[in-house]
Order: structure tokens, then C-alpha cells, then sequence
């Protein structure tokens, strides 16, 4: 029996560099002697990439895109605490005047 059909046999230790598969046989071994097919991979050298073609131009209407899509979750309740939050504020100052003293000092 020769070295290479052990290692071929689907035992526990590694084919090699080239011969390592991702059909696993058991938890430990995660290669075999199956071969996998259908799979194709494609690379493109790390000098050819540009990692931020267009990240401005995406950034920009991606953003509006987003922000468009969510305007009317938070903008009418957004609004609407403005308002209050204004009302209220006059009211109090109103209250603390003096013409609101005297118009509510009998009252409570």
C-alpha cells in the first residue's frame, strides 16, 4: 500500500496543500477526499482594486435614499413635540408674568 493511498482513504490527516477539501468527514477534519465541484472562484488582484470607487457619489444618495424613506416615521412627531414643547414654554412664561398673576391669583 502506498503513502498516498492512505492519506486518500478519508482518514484524519491532511491530503496537502492542494488536495484539502471543504467536505468534511468529521468534526476535526475538514478535509477529504471528496472532491467538490461546481464551485469557481474568481480573484482580482489587490493592486487593479479601487476600495472607494464612487463612496461619494453612493454616500450622498444612498443617504437621501434613506433619509427620504424615513421622514415620515419622525418628522410629524418630531413636529408636533416642537410644538408643544413651544406652547408650553409661552404658557409658563405667560403664568409667571404679571398679567398672568393678576388675571389667575384668585384661582387655586
Amino acid at each position: 500500500m502506498h503513502p498516498t493511498q492512505v492519506l486518500r482513504s478519508g482518514g484524519d490527516r491532511p491530503m496537502g496543500r492542494h488536495g484539502i477539501y471543504l467536505n468534511h468527514v468529521s468534526w476535526g477534519n475538514f478535509g477529504s477526499a471528496i472532491k467538490t465541484r461546481g464551485i469557481i472562484t474568481y480573484m482580482l488582484s489587490s493592486n487593479r482594486q479601487n476600495p472607494l470607487a464612487g463612496a461619494a457619489h453612493a454616500a450622498v444618495f444612498n443617504s437621501w435614499r434613506r433619509f427620504a424613506a424615513q421622514v415620515l416615521y419622525w418628522a410629524p412627531p418630531a413636529a408636533g413635540a416642537w410644538w408643544a414643547l413651544n406652547w408650553a414654554v409661552k404658557r409658563n412664561e405667560y403664568l409667571n408674568s404679571k398679567a398672568g398673576r393678576a388675571e389667575f391669583a384668585g384661582v387655586e
